[in-house]
């Protein structure tokens, strides 16, 4: 589960990908707004927890 959070609804929490490099061409808000978690879609919700089943 390195990569997705459970919550105590039971949503997915993850979080945004282009952080990592190339960040000297990207505005200070967009770095602080990639920062931030967000939710898994609501359609890819179900695949995600059946995998996290598994492993």
């Amino acid at each position: 589960m390195k990569r997705f959070k459970v919550t105590a609804s039971g949503r997915l929490k993850r979080s945004k990908a282009n952080k990592n490099h190339i960040l000297t061409k990207k505005d200070p808000k967009r770095k602080n707004q990639l920062a931030q978690a967000t939710y898994v879609a609501d359609v890819d919700e179900p695949r995600i927890k059946k995998m996290l089943l598994m492993s």
